[in-house]
């Protein structure tokens, strides 16, 4: 592919260490030939030959959320790159962190995502991972039984046709494979009418190949229809049905039944279960009537009449009802076996084929002998294979039903999305111009749309007019309705309760909130735990544990039957008794439910989560949850509401500032309304919540805002700028002293007043001068204490970490009730905090909400972000908070203790019924009359997996604690020292 050059859009950025962090990060890029970022513009121009998603996905990797650009550039940035541009690549640190390596590796490869039908337990998943992870150019491969999904990281340079070749190879150890739609892009089906030939089909497909944003097009004359995948953040769908007109056909959004892969593909797999118990129900039905009959008279007599020498009527009847049985319905049984055994592994497939062929086989074997030999007597035991076959399909039937209801939580969550949304055109003045309804798929970006009382929100935007309450309970599980009014966020599929709004569309399909928390489910319940390293172990070994075990009992049951120590029961012999209890202990062994123990309740317990407002990004992070033993709190917007005022302004007096080497000039003395100019253009330009706090103070007070140029910000201690030629600079004491700003023992002490009280105490500094001190406060969170003791009671260490001065960490500590304070650290000092308490033995959580926040959530063993917080706190995080409600840490908690235990519960059961069911089955408590026919062997085998599918769903049962929050203790503990209103004292 030829160089060209793109232009994104990058948001998240904050200062210039997270401009170099993108331009290092993607200049090492095989492909990339130069980068150049733009903090003030959030532009990026990229000279490479790779497409536009894997670039976007690049500086994703990273931290920060990229769109292709859209509309005219800022500036002229083509002259940024060009021809005699001259670039140097920085240079770019090994990923350290786990998450780093993966998102190397991730970056490196590409992804295929795959349907696998036909897992029966977690030997297949095994087999699978095993196999394709031997194909040249697979790095990694991710296979979920209860999902039915596989997820393959390869190298593209090595397998030119993914799709086609990984399919080939799941399919090649007996399993079906559906290619799945990338995560990455969009795909829309269109009906398109007036083709008349393949000549039509090839130029639409070229149209819409040509196109920007359009990765492939798909068009069948026979079906009218074409499938077109596509980047939303490019073109979108009204887009491509205008180029198919345009090209003079007509084209509409082909009409869906709205059902994902998966479901789907367990329809199918449910009818054709049910399908194939029909048929061998049908066909055992003669076999199970027999088997009351031959203890009814006469019956008993005419059954057991010979048509044949040694033939009875009853071996006739059930020989001609077991066959279409053994090799219709059990076809598949004996097809998966011989697939298995093909690549040198062993599943339930061979237990079933095994066992059924036993009995079958030898009768018919036994039925030949008697025809040959007259006074021979067939003991036959066809109504075992006819009996075992539908038991066993109805057991996997209702373990295909169990598995839907596993995953309800991502079909509710599929259920939110409208059907429609109304379209609207706006003049200048807001008046609306027309309107009309559309499909939701057609909602492109910036698109105007109005929501009426008691419908569903469309997609993620921004409200432009009205006034409304929503109902936001589907998505963060908080109850009570959220108030919007203009400027407000709202949430697809959330419903508008009472006011007509209109809003812009500010991110569709497969980039809303809604797309990300189901496929951050699907994810979580693809991901394995931990522990199902245990059940993968065990179910590598026991088929072939299993059939060795049952050669040994056949063997010791047929010595001691044929030397007389056992009497074998009238009309039997040494070898039919002997195979009788070789054939139960086959049947009766089940590794399925090891298989299901844990995936099962990890699909339960992150549905769970997600219906509660608690986003879990895997089964191993949910483990991990269950064993913290300590927990780290960011300060500003994670313990407190990350919504600071200002509480006192004062400036700093003439005698103050003499003090200093750098003294005020008399022609530098600026008025009340100069100061407040400077800060709200300085704190302009930066995200961080005092900052907030800070402009919304300021800009009220000063008459115009000045911009501001050469804008630089430290992590932690402040900013500096130039504004109006002036150097300003605002922080905290270290960002003073380091620009050798003095600060009079008089001004310190009252910045320790104001800090003991609570408050953030910010320094202003202009030309090398203090000017002003300014105290700002953050109320705690109402449920903050009650989640405190909640968890010390739960036996965690808690702990807060700020970078906020020691005095203010330390009065909010009390009030919530930490008792290990560590304050005034940096963003890198915070990971080496959790590495600190990591080496001392401790699994720790860290919760936070920021930017400044993601590298000890990353760090930690399971990273808490809290939703309301910054994008790139969320993706660095394990689980997300919805609800931004500390009391959801709580829960989050309880929850994977909750889920590990039943965990540990179906393990039980798994372990108990084989260790318990072998030894019964094998005749141990012969002696004492108790045995296990095969035919009950079969039931209580489908049961096995049943009981463990029914415990996970036991999980729905889950409530999260009920914890009460005293409302006598929301008192806002960082009010000022002076009272709460901003009190401003100018000394002359």
């Amino acid at each position: 592919m030829d160089l060209r050059i793109s232009h994104f859009r990058v948001e998240g950025m904050t200062c210039g260490s997270c401009v170099n962090t993108i331009e290092s990060y993607l200049s090492n890029i095989p492909g990339v030939e130069l980068v150049k970022v733009s903090l003030d513009s959030k532009l990026a121009t990229i000279r490479s030959n790779l497409p536009d998603s894997t670039i976007i996905a690049a500086i994703g990797d990273v931290g920060f959320s990229a769109t292709s650009w859209v509309g005219s550039l800022p500036v002229p940035s083509e002259g940024l790159l060009n021809s005699s541009t001259s670039l140097e690549p920085p240079s770019m640190k090994q990923p350290k962190s786990p998450r780093a390596r993966l998102a190397q590796q991730r970056l490196d490869s590409e992804r295929v995502l795959f349907m696998v039908s036909g897992m029966t337990c977690s030997s297949c998943v095994n087999t699978i991972e095993s196999y394709v992870r031997t194909i040249p150019g697979v790095k990694d491969v991710t296979v979920s039984l209860i999902a039915e999904r596989a997820e393959i990281l390869f190298d593209p340079s090595m397998i030119s046709n993914p799709t086609k070749e990984l399919k080939e190879a799941i399919e090649d150890v007996g399993f079906k494979a559906t290619p799945c739609v990338a995560d990455a892009q969009d795909e829309v089906l269109l009906d398109i009418k007036g083709m008349t030939c393949s000549s039509c089909s090839n130029s639409i497909e070229s149209v819409l190949k040509e196109f920007p944003g359009i990765s492939d097009a798909v068009v069948s004359v026979a079906m009218e229809q074409g499938k077109v995948k596509y980047d939303p953040g490019r073109v979108g769908v009204r887009r491509i049905i205008e180029l198919i007109e345009d090209a003079g056909f007509r084209a509409s959004l082909a009409k869906s039944g709205g059902q994902s892969d998966s479901q789907l593909s367990r329809l199918s797999e449910l009818l054709e279960y049910k399908r194939e118990l029909l048929w061998s129900s049908t066909w055992a039905f003669p076999s199970f009537l027999i088997m009351f009959l031959m203890y009814v008279p006469p019956f008993d007599g005419i059954l057991m009449t010979r048509v044949l020498p040694g033939f009875s009527v009853m071996a006739l009847v059930t020989f001609v009802t077991a066959t279409p049985i053994q090799f219709g319905t059990g076809k598949r049984f004996y097809s998966h076996a011989w697939t298995a055994l093909k690549h040198k592994r062993a599943d339930m497939n061979v237990l079933i084929a095994l066992g059924t062929s036993c009995a079958y086989f030898y009768s018919l074997f036994a039925c030949v002998y008697a025809i040959f030999n007259p006074e021979f007597l067939a003991e036959v035991f066809f109504d075992t294979s006819a009996m075992l076959i539908p038991i066993i399909i109805l057991g996997k039937y209702l373990e295909t039903v169990a598995k839907g209801r596993t995953s309800e939580a991502v079909k509710k969550l599929m259920s939110l999305q409208p059907p429609t949304a109304v379209l609207v055109e706006m003049d200048d003045s807001g008046h609306v111009l027309s309107e009309s309804e559309i499909d939701f798929s057609l909602v492109q970006q910036g698109d105007t749309l109005k929501v009426l009382p008691g419908a569903k929100i469309p997609t993620d935007g921004e409200v432009l007019l009205g006034n409304t309450s929503i109902d936001e309970s589907m998505i963060t599980g908080e109850s009570i309705p959220v108030e919007k009014a203009k400027g407000s966020q709202v949430i697809g599929g959330t419903i508008n309760q009472k006011g007509l709004i209109i809003m812009r569309a500010t991110r569709v399909g497969s980039h809303t909130s809604l797309a990300q928390i189901i496929r951050y489910v699907q994810d979580a319940q693809t991901d394995k735990a931990p522990i199902q390293v245990f059940a993968d172990r065990v179910s590598a070994v026991f088929v072939p544990a299993v059939v060795g075990l049952s050669l040994v009992t056949f063997t010791v049951w047929y010595a001691l039957a044929s030397n007389g120590v056992v009497v074998t029961p009238i009309g039997s012999s040494p070898f039919l008794f002997a195979l009788l209890f070789a054939m139960s202990v086959i049947v009766i062994s089940c590794p399925c439910a090891l298989g299901l123990a844990t995936p099962t309740a990890v699909m339960v317990g992150t549905g769970i989560g997600a219906e509660n407002g608690i986003l879990i990004k895997g089964g191993s992070h949910l483990e991990t949850a269950h064993k913290i033993s300590a927990i780290i709190f960011d300060k500003t917007g994670t313990i407190t509401q990350g919504k600071p005022a200002v509480t006192e302004f004062e400036l700093v007096s003439n005698a103050e500032q003499r003090g200093g080497i750098n003294a005020a000039r008399p022609n530098e003395c600026f008025s009340l309304d100069d100061i407040h100019a400077f800060i709200a253009s300085a704190e302009s330009n930066s995200e961080h919540p005092l900052a907030r706090a800070l402009l919304e103070y300021c800009s009220g007070l000063c008459p115009s805002v000045p911009p501001a140029t050469e804008f630089q910000y430290s992590s932690g201690q402040g900013i500096s700028c130039l504004v109006k030629g002036n150097r300003v600079l605002i922080g905290n004491r270290s960002w003073m002293s380091a620009y050798e700003i003095f600060v009079a023992p008089s001004v310190d002490t009252r910045m320790r007043s104001m800090e003991q009280a609570g408050n953030t105490v910010v320094l202003v500094g202009v030309n090398g001068v203090l000017q002003a001190i300014v105290a700002v406060a953050d109320p705690v969170k109402p449920e903050a204490r009650a989640a405190i003791s909640h968890l010390r009671g739960m036996g965690l260490s808690c702990w807060l970490v700020t970078g906020d001065n020691k005095r203010t960490a330390e009065a909010v500590a009390r009030y919530v009730g930490v008792d290990n304070v560590i304050a005034e650290v940096l963003p890198g000092q915070k990971s080496e905090k959790v590495r600190q308490l990591q080496y001392a033995g401790a699994v720790v959580a860290m919760v936070g909400d920021g930017v400044n926040d993601s590298p000890a959530l990353a760090a930690a063993d399971v990273g808490i972000a809290i939703g309301a917080g910054t994008d790139i706190a969320i993706e660095a995080a394990d689980l997300v908070l919805m609800k931004s409600n500390l009391l959801d840490v709580i829960t989050a908690i309880d929850l994977s203790r909750a889920t590990f235990n039943r965990i540990r519960l179906n393990y039980l059961w798994a372990i108990i019924y084989n260790v318990l069911g072998i030894p019964l089955a094998a005749g141990l408590f012969y002696p004492l009359g108790i045995t296990i026919p095969p035919i009950v062997a079969g039931l209580a085998m489908a049961f096995s997996s049943i009981s463990v599918l029914i415990s996970s769903l036991m999980l729905k049962r889950y409530r999260k604690p009920s914890i009460k929050v005293d409302s006598t203790l929301h008192s806002v503990v960082v009010e000022s020292s002076r009272g709460q209103t901003p009190l401003l004292r100018d000394f002359e």
